[in-house]
């Protein structure tokens, strides 16, 4: 796949999408009352660390958005996806990161989670992002927080999200209400 792929059909859409739903099925490890009572937690580490699992999905992601010109992967196993998909795409990649892990100049947003608060950051200075065309990934929509601050980051500084993509959504948490006007994908929902 190149950033200048061609339009698919829905046919091979739906196969990649299949394929890449039954790896993260397959292989995700639920835990429940982690990290505190009452979240269960959807660990992606076994999805990432099987090769098959891992290319399905870095695929099926990158397919969100071939025209992208940045890819940028939420804080942490974002990071993971972004890379990969970015590679795939030919693209550059940009680290979202919590609060506190750049140094500044920063441009920060700060958001809820389902079991508190937190801020995310991207460079102020360091980085052009005016114009930019973002692919917006993270591994798990829950509440929507996280995706919705970062991609606000980015409107706030000009750039603009093309397409936003998940591996796991907890629909039950109506995070999709919270994210904007650009197409937002989720490989598994549950």
């Amino acid at each position: 796949m190149s950033k200048h792929a061609a339009v698919e059909s829905d046919e091979i859409v739906a196969e990649r999408t299949a394929k890449a739903a039954g790896q993260v099925e397959r292989l995700t490890r639920w835990r429940d009352d982690f990290p505190e009572p009452g979240v269960r937690f959807a660990d992606l580490t076994p999805v990432f660390a099987d090769p098959e699992g891992f290319r399905a999905v870095i695929d099926c992601l990158a397919a969100c958005a071939p025209d992208a010109d940045l890819v940028a992967g939420v804080d942490a196993r974002g990071f993971l996806l972004g890379a990969g998909v970015a590679a795939t795409l030919g693209t550059g990649v940009l680290a979202v990161r919590k609060a506190g892990k750049l140094p500044p100049p920063v441009h920060t947003r700060e958001y809820r989670l389902e079991y508190g608060s937190a801020a995310l950051e991207i460079p102020g200075d360091s980085v052009e992002l005016s114009g930019r065309r973002v692919l917006l990934l993270d591994d798990v929509l829950a509440t929507g927080g996280t995706l919705s601050a970062a991609a606000e980051l980015f409107a706030s500084v000009g750039a603009e999200v093309v397409a936003a993509a998940v591996v796991l959504e907890l629909g039950f948490l109506d995070g999709r209400s919270r994210q904007g006007d650009y197409p937002l994908t989720s490989i598994v929902k549950v």
